[in-house]
Formats: C-alpha cells, sequence, structure tokens
C-alpha cells in the first residue's frame, strides 16, 4: 500500500518497482512457513508474455536484492525503525526480501507492487486474457466444424498441387536470381552511365565557358566592325566632301567689303571716308602674293622677268637680272606717297597677272577676264574707264577700285585653275574603272 504522511510512523523497507513509491509491507509477511513458501517457489505463468514495454510500466526499476546489498561491504546500508522490534530486523527483512526475489524470479514482473500499479497490472492481464479467449473460441468454433464436416481432403491431390507449387517457386527463384542478376548489371550500367553523364557534364561546363568567352568575342568584334564601318562612312562623307571642297577657294577668300576688296578678310585698299590700317593692306598684299605664286607652281609657269617672293606682310618681288627688291608693303606718310618702290611692285605685280592671264589663254582659248590689264592701269570694258594700279598721282577712290579689279581678276584665275585641277581628278578616278568596261 502506498506510503501516507497523514499516517502513524510506520517501518519502510521497501518501495514500489514501478512507481518507486515507499510501500508497507504487511506483518503477516514475516511468519511464513515451509509450505507456503515451496508453493510461491511454483511457477506463476510459464507461458504469460506481458506488455511491459507499454506506457503503464514505463518506470520499470529493476527488482531489488537484499541478500547482494547485505553482502557488499563498501556500498552497504541500515535500515532504521522507530517501532519497537519483535523480532530481529535482519530475519525479517531477508524473508521479505526472498520472497519478493522469488516472485520475480518466477514471472515477468518485479516486486512488490503498490495498490495501483497492481490494479494497472491486473487490467492489463484481464486484457490479455479476454485476447486469449476470444482465440480460443475461433480455433474451437473451427474444430467443431471440421468434426461435422464429412469431406476427407484427398492426400495425393495435394502433394501433387504441393508439389506443382514447389516447382513454381523454383522457377520463380530461378527467374528472381536471372532478375537479381539482370538488376546488378543495370545497376552497374547506370553506375557507368552516371560517370558519363557527369563527364558530360563537364564538358558541356566547359563548351559553355568557351561558347560565351568566343561569344564575346564576337560581340565586341562585331562592335568593333560597326564603329569602323561608321568611321569608314563618316570618313567616306568626309572624302566626298573634300573632293567637292576646292582648296584655293577654301585657302584664299576673296570678296568684298563695300568699295573695297577683300582676300581671306584683309582689305586691299582705303578710302578717305574708310581709313583701312597699311598693316591689313600689307597683309592682304603678301595674301595675293601667295595665291597668284601658289597658281603659278600648280601650272608649272615660271614669269618672266620676276619672281613673286610671297612673305607675309613683307612680300615682295625680285627683278630677275638686276638684284632689285620691290617691296609689296608700306607704311603710309608723305615720305612713302613720293616713294616709287611702292609703285613699281605693284605694276610688276600686275604684269606677272598679265603673264599668267596669257598662259590660261593659251591652254584655253575661250578663256576671258572682266577687266583688261596693260600697262599698270586696268580697264573695265563695260564702261571703257580705267584705273592706275599706281597710289603716286591718283586718289584713293581710283586706286581701290584698281585693286578690287585686280583681286576680281585674279579670282576668275583661281576658277579656272581649280576647274582645270577637278577634272583632272575626275579623269584619273575615272581611268582604273575605264579598264575594267568589257569591250566593246
Amino acid at each position: 500500500m502506498p506510503y501516507s504522511m497523514n499516517e502513524a510512523k510506520v517501518s519502510v523497507s521497501f518501495s514500489c518497482q514501478r512507481c518507486l513509491q515507499p510501500i508497507h509491507v504487511d506483518d503477516s509477511f514475516a511468519s511464513l512457513d515451509e509450505h507456503t513458501l515451496a508453493e510461491l517457489a511454483l511457477p506463476i505463468n510459464s507461458h504469460l508474455e506481458l506488455d511491459l514495454e507499454s506506457a503503464s510500466f514505463d518506470h520499470l526499476v529493476r527488482p531489488f536484492r537484499v541478500a547482494e546489498s547485505t553482502t557488499d561491504v563498501n556500498g552497504g546500508f541500515m535500515l532504521l525503525s522507530d517501532g519497537p522490534d519483535k523480532e530481529p530486523i535482519g530475519h525479517n527483512l531477508r524473508i521479505k526480501a526472498e520472497l519478493f526475489d522469488t516472485l520475480s524470479n518466477n514471472s515477468e514482473i518485479d516486486h512488490p507492487l503498490c495498490d495501483e500499479c497492481t490494479d494497472t497490472l491486473l487490467e492489463l492481464m484481464d486484457k490479455q486474457l479476454k485476447v486469449a479467449e476470444e482465440e480460443w473460441n475461433d480455433y474451437n468454433n473451427y474444430l467443431k466444424k471440421l468434426e461435422t464436416t464429412d469431406d476427407v481432403p484427398d492426400i495425393a491431390k495435394l502433394e501433387q498441387e504441393l508439389n506443382g507449387l514447389q516447382l513454381e517457386e523454383n522457377k520463380l527463384m530461378d527467374e528472381l536470381s536471372a532478375l537479381s542478376s539482370e538488376e546488378q548489371s543495370i545497376r552497374q550500367a547506370v553506375q557507368e552511365q552516371e560517370k558519363e553523364k557527369q563527364r558530360l557534364e563537364c564538358e558541356e561546363q566547359k563548351y559553355w565557358r568557351e561558347y560565351t568567352k568566343h561569344r564575346r568575342d564576337v560581340i565586341t568584334t562585331e562592335d568593333e566592325f560597326r564603329s569602323l564601318e561608321c568611321q569608314m562612312v563618316y570618313a567616306q562623307s568626309q572624302l566626298e566632301k573634300l573632293k567637292k571642297t576646292n582648296v584655293f577657294n577654301a585657302t584664299f577668300y576673296i570678296w568684298h567689303s563695300g568699295p573695297i576688296g577683300t582676300i581671306n578678310n584683309f582689305r586691299l585698299g582705303r578710302l578717305p571716308s574708310v581709313a583701312v590700317d597699311w598693316s591689313e593692306i600689307n597683309a592682304a598684299w603678301g595674301q595675293t602674293c601667295l595665291l597668284l605664286s601658289a597658281l603659278a607652281r600648280k601650272m608649272s609657269f615660271s614669269f618672266k622677268q620676276y619672281r613673286l617672293v610671297p612673305y607675309g606682310n613683307h612680300s615682295y618681288i625680285e627683278v630677275l637680272g638686276e638684284g632689285k627688291e620691290l617691296p609689296l608693303y608700306g607704311n603710309g606718310g608723305f615720305r612713302f606717297l613720293w616713294d616709287s618702290k611702292y609703285d613699281a611692285a605693284m605694276v610688276a605685280f600686275l604684269d606677272c597677272l598679265q603673264q599668267f592671264k596669257e598662259e590660261i589663254v593659251r591652254r584655253d582659248t575661250d578663256f576671258c577676264l572682266p577687266y583688261l590689264m596693260e600697262k599698270g592701269k586696268i580697264e573695265d570694258a563695260s564702261t571703257g574707264s580705267s584705273f592706275s594700279i599706281k597710289i603716286q598721282f591718283n586718289s584713293e577712290e581710283q586706286w581701290t577700285k584698281a585693286l578690287k579689279y585686280l583681286l576680281t581678276n585674279l579670282k576668275w584665275m583661281l576658277t579656272w585653275v581649280s576647274s582645270q585641277f577637278t577634272e583632272e581628278k575626275r579623269l584619273a578616278n575615272a581611268t582604273p574603272d575605264s579598264r575594267n568596261d568589257p569591250p566593246q
């Protein structure tokens, strides 16, 4: 029975082997005779099978062995009791311990047990008893059925059927063995295919890496190709523009600023109302001398008696055979107006322009200029008026108009040379193509 604190103090020597609660053993267990002990030593039920692993016996404790405990000197213990002992405590304890050991050895349940654990054990045994009774009833009913049936089984037929089943079993076992061998070979083939798959995956990864690299190279090459195409188109357009561009016209721009002629925006001439600085006039003469010299060199023409020396705003004309230099620049002032070298240089330049015009007429008889040039004067054929190129004994208006006519004639010569240069380029470009024309 379970131990309660409300009860009087009692001697406690054992605990429940399931719930570990202390229990009090009845005193009647201390006075057992030899016949009772012999009966208890008999097997209780050698065929009893209990589910000791079920949830109802989850607190299983190994049985307590007093004999082993008392013989252990080092690990021994002493049980004390407050009540008066009628007999020696060691003798009574040994008898109870031997009794519980005997019960535990004769069954699959360890003793002692408390009341609650005993009730649980009894319920479990009742369930097993009901299951055994149901099985016995089933077997008994089947036995009675067999006894009431008159059919006698044909042993020979059953043995023949058994032999057939054994043969079929052997056949199936052979098939199973063959299938096992086939399965083994298939497994080996699968392993080989797995290895081949891994190899192919590695090759695929290598292929994709190479493909990505080559694809990147292709994209880069295509970008470079498109860039080169754009550059080529741009270069082609610039080339076409340059082919249509006249070098002389682009380099020497001849125009006018009111009544004053200009070359590359430098005014050549001056008026009382328009005071042009002499440094600008000298720069204009330098550009004019450079243009005529370049045109003559382009046409492989040499002037008679003169050589043009373009030298910026200090250009001059060298008289061949005399070693004299005629300046195409001045600084104004009273002394300059009486210096004949400046007028001689302008007359010499006009003579060179006339020589170059005659060379052009020799090559192209249809060429003519809008203004006639002769002995230092320029004549307007439409009006019959002539203007001197000299500055001495001349007004600034007439001198400036003569210079303007000079630039106009020079621009006509520039246009004719440019047309000849463009025609030469056209013929040069057409010559290679004509070689590829089919024969007529």
